[in-house]
């Protein structure tokens, strides 16, 4: 005796083996091989579309070898990292134990951790602090409240 489950599994698999002939069959009868190579070809343009037509060689675009750049790009020196700077807290979580501040020199936003923190802050604070690089970018450390 089946059960219904078995029944419905049963008409599952006669499905997907009769889908899967009629896919054998179709591309048994729409197969092309033996194509001239001409016609197997593709091609890029000049936007980097793939198309069936050979770019216009009229529209090539002639690159300087040296502007290619690899890899990453060599980053600025800053000044050097025992120089004090003046900066406001744009935003600091003391309970996630991290914010930033916005470098009245360089209008750039620094990444400050808890750790680094010599006075407590707040937003909106006015602070000095030093700067050090990680692979992640600029920290500040020695973060203190001006006076």
């Amino acid at each position: 005796m089946e059960t219904f489950s078995k029944k419905e599994k049963e008409k599952q698999r006669q499905k997907k083996r009769k889908d899967k002939q009629e896919k054998r069959e179709d591309r048994k009868a729409n197969a092309q091989k033996g194509q001239p190579l001409d016609q197997m070809l593709a091609y890029v343009d000049e936007n980097g579309n793939i198309s069936s037509t050979p770019p216009d060689p009229r529209r090539k675009r002639q690159i300087n070898e040296e502007d290619i750049q690899l890899g990453v790009a060599k980053q600025e020196q800053e000044a050097a990292p025992d120089v004090i700077r003046q900066g406001v807290v744009t935003f600091f979580n003391a309970s996630k134990g991290y914010g930033f501040i916005k470098d009245l020199q360089s209008q750039d936003s620094i990444f400050v951790h808890i750790n680094a923190l010599i006075d407590p802050i707040n937003e909106q604070d006015k602070v000095s602090f030093s700067i050090t690089r990680t692979p992640k970018g600029p920290n500040a450390i020695d973060v203190r409240k001006a006076v």
